[in-house]
């Protein structure tokens, strides 16, 4: 949901965001580091701000789904191991 969300806003905040020269340096960044950073998504507070990014920056759903769909996957098999 967060990833469509992004994806949704992207238009409306593309112009903003690259009009000013950090926002043109964190969608650089979000291009360059956006898989390695959805390696992150699993965690409870910064994970769904970065699934947000990632529609944003609008990466490939696929890899999207791959990468943090199953990191949430192993994530919540893990809790369920503990508890």
């Amino acid at each position: 949901m967060n990833y469509f969300l992004g994806y949704l806003l992207y238009e409306k905040s593309k112009t903003k965001l690259l009009a000013s020269k950090t926002g043109a340096k964190a969608y650089g960044y979000g291009h360059k580091y956006g898989y390695y950073a959805l390696l992150l998504s699993w965690l409870p507070v910064i994970g769904d701000p970065l699934t947000l990014v990632a529609g944003v920056a609008r990466l490939r759903f696929i890899w999207f789904v791959l990468i943090a769909g199953s990191l949430r996957i192993a994530r919540y098999y893990f809790l369920t191991l503990v508890v």
